[in-house]
């Protein structure tokens, strides 16, 4: 299952707007309780160092010292003192970049992504950044993990028709809301926001 991984996702060097759409339609997967959980990228934003909402904006620090490695690793965080969200680091090494996925649509292993989600089924299984993560399972010790590996990785798909993309203004921020930075599959019922 992971053969070719790593040569597939040599677009996660590029620039966080260009990563951000590409992402969509590639499948997370999660090894947790012997079973696979899968699920297909629907929506993402980026965020990079010249962007005031980004947290590399203020330049590297402890907490963003995994925005400024190497891509293809996973930035989390934790945010309202409550919930993770889950972030591709992107671009060169040096320069703070990251898309974050915002939202999944389950393939395999709903079943245990109901269990982790206490009960909730359906789009709102894995339709926000928060939800995702507690569905499958992605926390604090997952910051820095490389993608190409168990427990987590990301698997490479075809590129998505541009026709099938929707781009528009991030959504849940403060500032920088006017970049148009966000991007999710068209009619897609798993994204967080219309």
């Amino acid at each position: 299952m992971l053969s070719g991984i790593e040569d597939n996702l040599t677009f996660l060097g590029g620039h966080a707007i260009e990563v951000a759409p590409r992402l969509l339609g590639c499948l997370l997967v999660r090894e947790l309780d012997g079973a696979h959980l899968v699920g297909r990228i629907v929506e993402t934003e980026a965020y990079d160092q010249s962007d005031v909402a980004s947290h590399s904006y203020r330049g590297e620090t402890k907490r963003t010292k995994v925005m400024f490695g190497q891509a293809g690793h996973l930035y989390v965080y934790f945010t309202y003192g409550m919930h993770y969200c889950a972030n591709v680091v992107v671009g060169p090494e040096g320069y703070g970049a990251a898309v974050l996925i915002r939202a999944l649509e389950p393939i395999e292993g709903m079943k245990i992504m109901s269990r982790k989600r206490h009960g909730r089924h359906g789009t709102e299984l894995t339709n926000g950044p928060a939800k995702f993560c507690q569905a499958l399972g992605i926390n604090k010790a997952l910051n820095g993990h490389d993608l190409t590996r168990p427990p987590l990785y990301l698997q490479a798909q075809e590129p998505l028709k541009t026709t099938d993309i929707i781009q528009t203004t991030r959504i849940g921020i403060s500032r920088g809301q006017d970049l148009p930075w966000r991007f999710y599959i068209r009619d897609n019922s798993y994204v967080s926001v219309r």
